[in-house]
């Protein structure tokens, strides 16, 4: 599972996700990839699960990028605790995902198999995807 090294920062606040992606909407590595397109939090888990998803159908061929990092911390208070007495402890990891954001890049296979296992790792994730080949110029 993907999780920061060390955070300088331990709780952050929630926030809202709004707009779409101004960095990282395009394909840099791979072949084809997989876009957001809906904005959303996805944690370490759920990146793992659609990671494994595609490196099982793809069996041991091709290459993959993931282009999304957790970096925010996620906190929950235990069952059973009155309101108030401060936030709770940090949990898991997320990332913040935008409309337009490439969350995964292959390369090395056919299209087919690609869309396939991609399909396969969009089944895991909380947003709505896009599968997109890179135009050869």
């Amino acid at each position: 599972m993907l999780l920061p090294n060390r955070t300088k920062f331990r709780k952050v606040r929630k926030g809202k996700i709004r707009g779409v992606a101004t960095s990282g909407n395009y394909i840099a590595y791979g072949e084809y990839a997989l876009q957001a397109q809906g904005h959303d939090r996805i944690t370490s888990r759920q990146i793992e699960a659609a990671r494994q998803a595609m490196t099982r159908y793809i069996k041991r061929g091709g290459k993959i990028w993931i282009r999304i990092f957790p970096h925010t911390p996620v906190t929950r208070k235990p069952l059973d605790v009155k309101m108030g007495s401060g936030k709770g402890n940090p949990e898991f990891f997320v990332a913040k995902v935008r409309p337009g954001t490439v969350l995964f890049e292959m390369q090395g296979v056919t299209e087919e198999t690609a869309r396939e296992a991609m399909r396969l790792a969009s089944n895991k994730l909380p947003v709505k995807t896009k599968f997109l080949v890179k135009e050869s110029a």
